[in-house]
């Protein structure tokens, strides 16, 4: 389920839903996937996506989701993937400036979790731990007893995202996505079919620590475009990146004490409902 901030429930994307739901829960499924995901069928699919010939899949796509391009700066689309990462007019995303605000980095549907030891997080419809998504142990131990965010993105949200705070960044690092065997396999206590590619650095912000921010690429072409690999400086609202064609999730990672979150997303993410947040937008505050 999911609820915009006044506590109204959305409707989601039913058909969107059934078509992952038959890819990651079905041997046939499984088999599409693997094939989906092949190195060779992503190029093509990017190469496409990047091509003059994808703009007749524009209208379609604008029909069906109802998007209002009014919203967005006016240009001449040359591809699919030009159009999806379209630039919205700044002021429909104002920045919560409040120097104590935290801001969500994008549009999305977001959940909120405390980490522990036996924490797992669903994401892009596998399961992580801490240390699964950063492969790094030290890191990992740092985040026990803080926040993790996870910002899910649909194919029709503004797929821009930006710099949460004031701060300096470390190089960016990236993990390969894994696809594992068709048949169920069972790791410790839960049962993984993928794990998509990732991008992560560590923020040091001013206000709020070390957040580890950590972007995960969508299924075929979910490429992520961050636009500094190396150290940066970096201000709050400063864009940080955009994901091409796909669905995609963004990850924050707070540590302990360093932050309160908004009482109605902690409440609707305790009983598994996501919440709608826009880009720029308080959704909480530093701990004092």
């Amino acid at each position: 389920m999911i609820k915009d901030r006044k506590g109204r429930i959305i409707k989601s994307d039913s058909v969107q839903d059934k078509i992952l739901d038959f890819l990651y829960h079905t041997d046939f499924g499984r088999i599409l996937l693997k094939i989906l995901t092949a190195p060779i069928i992503s190029e093509i699919v990017g190469k496409f996506m990047d091509s003059f010939l994808s703009i007749p899949m524009i209208k379609p796509f604008i029909e069906k989701n109802g998007i209002n391009l009014s919203e967005y700066r006016k240009k001449k689309y040359s591809s699919y993937n030009d159009f999806f990462t379209r630039q919205i007019r700044p002021e429909l995303r104002p920045i919560d400036f409040t120097e104590n605000a935290v801001i969500s980095p994008c549009d999305s549907k977001l959940t909120v979790y405390e980490i522990n030891d036996k924490s797992i997080f669903k994401i892009k419809d596998s399961y992580y731990r801490i240390v699964d998504l950063l492969r790094n142990n030290f890191i990992s131990r740092r985040y026990k007893g803080g926040y993790c965010m996870i910002f899910r993105l649909c194919v029709d949200d503004y797929h821009r995202y930006c710099y949460i705070d004031n701060g300096i960044k470390t190089d960016n690092v990236f993990i390969k996505g894994e696809l594992h065997t068709v048949n169920p396999i069972a790791l410790e206590k839960y049962n993984i079919y993928k794990r998509n590619c990732r991008e992560y650095t560590i923020l040091h912000t001013e206000n709020f620590g070390d957040v580890v921010q950590i972007e995960v690429g969508a299924m075929l072409v979910g490429r992520i475009k961050n636009r500094h690999w190396n150290v940066h400086y970096f201000a709050k609202g400063e864009e940080k990146g955009m994901f091409e064609y796909g669905g995609s999730t963004i990850v924050l990672l707070f540590e302990k004490d360093t932050i309160s979150v908004d009482s109605n997303i902690l409440a609707n993410s305790a009983q598994g409902i996501e919440t709608v947040v826009k880009y720029g937008e308080k959704i909480g505050t530093k701990k004092l």
